[in-house]
């Protein structure tokens, strides 16, 4: 079967640009229209005429493969605020867990628009992205973003910011129990993009630093606090960027008689984090909300940035104090 991204290649054209050539929705110079209909010609290319023309579904998909590592209570309160702005758009919302969801709405007519979550720095999925006639927002900024949209926390910054307050209370040496190691494995832009940050802020304000990929269960919290205590020097401060091992790591620190924030000043990153830590939280509903937006600004035509990187607001509470 011929595509439209077949068209779209033979054209040198975009598929959005095919798609508004051969529907006339969207003004396309007289020169590109008589290309794109000759390629379409020429490869026997005809529209899907059983679907709702391109932008008629009222139908967003979001791709989020439940991967291991994958924080899923923190995935589903994404996809709730991407159902909950999708709805003031008229828009329902097509949830694909499975890998191979992109592979099932390319070059169909189900959806208006693709959110794509998990995004990694070298993500393989990307040029599959790029030739998608829907347009596209990642939730998440890879290291090459090119001709996608991207909406995110900016975890680099994120990073720098909890540096910044452990320096400034006089800590002199953190670490970082980060996510469960396939995530770091895949290169999750949001994982790596932390760490990044966490590294320079550490080096630039002179700290001895560590970072510990982590699985959210006991045995492992047991492991990493007593790793802690042995370290030389031992940390007297730690980030956690991993919502589900926070618990467990409490419990293991009391066990062991550590004091919070006495002996071991404490922070999280995440999307849940207790009500007594010193945080940055991650910002599901307004992440939601602006890539919607952007969805809908693109699929208007509607000129739009390229990549949005929400500021890291830091919450100061009783888990932290000066040395």
């Amino acid at each position: 079967m011929v595509r439209i991204t077949d068209v779209a290649r033979r054209a040198g054209v975009s598929p959005s640009t095919v798609s508004y050539a051969l529907s006339g929705k969207r003004p396309i110079s007289p020169e590109t229209r008589r290309r794109v209909e000759a390629a379409a010609r020429e490869l026997g290319y005809r529209p899907r005429s059983d679907a709702p023309p391109h932008g008629a579904s009222k139908v967003l998909a979001v791709a989020a493969p439940l991967r291991g590592g994958t924080d899923v209570p923190a995935m589903m309160r994404l996809t709730q605020s991407v159902v909950t702005a999708a709805r003031e758009y008229d828009h329902d919302v097509l949830l694909l867990t499975h890998e191979e969801g992109l592979a099932r709405v390319r070059g169909s007519a189900l959806v208006d628009a693709l959110l794509v979550t998990d995004i990694a720095l070298h993500d393989p999925r990307l040029p599959l992205l790029r030739s998608l006639a829907p347009p596209v927002v990642l939730l998440g900024l890879p290291a090459d973003p090119r001709g996608l949209a991207c909406v995110d926390l900016d975890y680099r910054a994120a990073g720098e910011a909890c540096v910044d307050h452990l320096a400034g209370l006089g800590h002199r040496s953190v670490a970082l129990a980060g996510s469960p190691p396939e995530v770091y494995l895949r290169e999750t832009a949001s994982a790596r993009r932390l760490v990044e940050g966490f590294t320079a802020a550490a080096h630039r304000h002179g700290l001895a630093s560590s970072v510990h990929p982590t699985e959210p269960s006991p045995p492992a919290a047991r492991t990493l606090a007593d790793r802690l205590l042995r370290a030389h020097p031992a940390p007297t401060a730690l980030i956690v960027q991993n919502d589900p091992l926070l618990d467990p790591l409490l419990t293991a620190l009391r066990q062991l008689g550590v004091r919070i924030p006495e002996d071991l000043s404490l922070m999280a990153v995440g999307t849940d984090t207790p009500p007594t830590i010193t945080s940055v939280t991650v910002p599901s509903a307004e992440l939601g909300t602006h890539a919607v937006d952007l969805l809908m600004r693109n699929h208007s035509g509607t000129p739009a940035p390229q990549t949005t990187l929400l500021p890291p607001r830091l919450t100061e509470r009783a888990s932290t104090c000066h040395t």
